[in-house]
């Protein structure tokens, strides 16, 4: 599905910055950095306008964020497969790239009464079937 069709579906105004968050992260065919999208985008665009611009695709569940570690933090695009499971994401520790595992679904843990689960998430590390090799 192209950009300007995904942004119509989740009834949002098609603007360059997003149009292009979502064609870069589409082309890389895995998770990518805020860094690896500034870099692949084809305009420059002021801060504000980005982040703005990430949040809301975030917000409409077009990407997600993955938070690998305090220093690492990827994107990726949703798809209907991975939309309605809870997965599991792994990083590889040679290549640094982060897949999402839709195949791989992540129990929510049972917690004790009173505690509500409102996210759960859960990166794998190691090495890469490319890398494993």
């Amino acid at each position: 599905m192209k950009a300007e069709e995904i942004l119509q579906k989740h009834n949002l105004v098609r603007t360059s910055c997003r149009q292009s968050i979502i064609n870069t992260i589409a082309k890389s065919g895995h998770a990518v950095s805020e860094d690896e999208i500034k870099h692949n985008i084809e305009a420059t665009y002021d801060r504000t306008t980005f982040y703005r611009s990430l949040k809301t695709l975030i917000k409409k569940n077009i990407i997600h964020k993955i938070v690998v570690d305090n220093q690492v933090i990827k994107y990726a695009l949703n798809d209907a497969e991975v939309l309605n499971t809870k997965h599991v994401h792994f990083y590889c520790n040679q290549c640094k790239t982060v897949e999402c595992l839709p195949d791989v679904e992540l129990e929510t843990p049972l917690l004790p009464a009173g505690y509500k689960e409102t996210e759960t998430e859960l990166v794998v590390k190691g090495l890469c079937r490319k890398c494993n090799c």
